[in-house]
């Protein structure tokens, strides 16, 4: 191969100049796998889209998870990036994504986002493809970015065409697209070298989510079986429920990098002026197993005035409340008490009926503010909870899970005490349910750690009973 210098026309009529290696041309043959291109969006916006096809041209059939493809970039105001997958054929749980950076290399392609399949993607046979990829890759601040000098950007490539401008690998061999000259600052080693292990297969009845998510009109988020609530209905200030609170900022703390969920409650005393909020599963996924997530809880307000009794959940609950077979089980943290009873409190409560308030429930009488662990446990008929490792309270078997419930995460006000403008928030971090099985915690945070590790944002294995 030879070290090429090769001009990139950008907006404005500017031509930017960067050093790249050619691979796949007449001169070296044939390339083993073709990489087609497409953009849903301008140069110029909230978010990239670019969507990715990749083609076997070889005569041997090629497995997916050996295939690596590079999108290059170049992160604005040195912004650190997150992305997600929107759409495949594959399913996003089988796509895998990190975001790389190269020293030494020219200003339109410093970073990378680097695609990866896992083992259960499957395979190209000779002349087939992946079908479209639909990618989406933004700010962690949100803030517009601008794409014009990426290399990898085309604004003219609407439909599908081979480019040149995203790289690919097979069996971390360069066998197609052009890649900038410098070093991998992750791995020390050149552009050329793409030796991480592929990713397993995702385990069979697990789902996972870490909220790599532009905002709450995301496409992967609904995709991904997540429903933002607005309109009407409790409990706390009745039809205040506004998609407005619902963000996804990068992670801060004890969190791990990346980004969280932000659910944001505000209120200037009024029921008009007070908005709350919750995302829930679109569908009943759990039943009987492990759910847990890395929850953080706020004892003050983030602005404003102190006081209020606001409740900060995560719960999974009945879809219908007035089902025969009603099933919740529930956390609630209220800094300041509520409903006549003291704070701080973190009360687990596991529900038979809510008409008739068939319930038992224990009381953490504790100031939480920071990040927790939170899991509840149902197997064997009965449910246990626990934070950071730590038993909190078991319920029995009448209180046990009659049928799937949706996951909720939520953060209300029980009443409005006083007036004047305050602004609350509730963060996690991710979220993770194996089906059927009790996992310790110390197991759970080290699947949690595997899937980041391998680039894996979301996974859903969880089967869902035929309607």
């Amino acid at each position: 191969m030879l070290l090429l210098v090769g001009a990139l026309a950008v907006g404005g009529g500017a031509v930017v100049l960067y050093p790249k290696w050619r691979s796949g041309s007449a001169a070296h043959g044939p390339a083993d796998l073709t990489v087609r291109y497409r953009t849903d969006a301008p140069a110029t916006g909230a978010v990239a889209k670019p969507w990715l096809e990749v083609i076997n041209n070889s005569k041997k059939t090629v497995a997916l998870s050996d295939v690596a493809l590079r999108y290059y970039f170049s992160a604005d105001d040195a912004s650190a990036y997150g992305s997600n997958c929107v759409q495949t054929a594959l399913g996003c749980s089988n796509i895998t994504a990190k975001i790389g950076m190269l020293t030494g290399s020219g200003p339109t392609s410093g970073h990378y986002l680097q695609i990866g399949f896992t083992a259960a993607a499957g395979s190209l046979e000779p002349g087939k493809t992946s079908q479209g990829i639909g990618l989406q890759l933004f700010r962690l601040d949100h803030k517009e970015l601008n794409q014009a000098n990426d290399l990898s950007f085309d604004a003219k490539s609407t439909h599908y065409a081979p480019s040149e401008r995203v790289a690919a690998y097979l069996g971390g061999k360069h066998v197609w697209g052009d890649v900038p000259s410098g070093s991998d600052a992750a791995a020390g080693q050149g552009p050329l070298a793409v030796t991480a292990p592929a990713a397993a297969a995702p385990p069979a009845g697990v789902m996972f989510d870490d909220f790599s998510y532009t905002g709450p009109d995301d496409p992967a988020l609904a995709s991904n079986g997540w429903l933002v609530r607005t309109g009407q209905g409790g409990p706390g200030i009745k039809d205040t429920w506004s998609a407005a609170g619902i963000s996804f900022p990068a992670a801060e703390g004890t969190a791990k990098a990346g980004q969280s969920l932000q659910l944001q409650v505000t209120s200037d005393g009024t029921a008009k002026g007070t908005r709350q909020s919750e995302l829930q599963t679109s569908k009943p996924y759990f039943f009987t197993g492990t759910l847990a997530a890395r929850v953080y809880f706020s004892d003050k307000p983030t602005s404003g005035r102190n006081g209020d009794h606001i409740n900060e959940s995560f719960f999974a609950i009945s879809p219908d409340h007035t089902s025969a077979q009603y099933s919740e089980l529930d956390y609630e943290y209220m800094p300041n008490g509520g409903w006549g009873a003291p704070g701080p409190r973190l009360d687990t409560t596991s529900w038979r009926n809510s008409t008739k308030g068939d319930r038992v429930t224990k009381a953490q009488k504790d100031k939480l503010e920071g990040w927790h662990t939170l899991m509840i446990t149902a197997v064997n008929g009965s449910v246990t909870y626990s934070m950071d490792g730590r038993e909190l309270f078991t319920s029995d078997s009448k209180y046990f899970p009659r049928e799937r419930m949706g996951i909720h995460f939520s953060a209300w006000l029980v009443d409005l005490p006083f007036q004047g403008p305050r602004t609350w928030d509730m963060r996690v971090d991710w979220l993770y349910y194996q089906a059927e099985k009790a996992v310790p915690t110390a197991e759970v945070e080290k699947a949690v750690k595997g899937f980041s590790t391998n680039g894996t944002a979301y996974v859903n294995t969880v089967p869902l009973p035929k309607s």
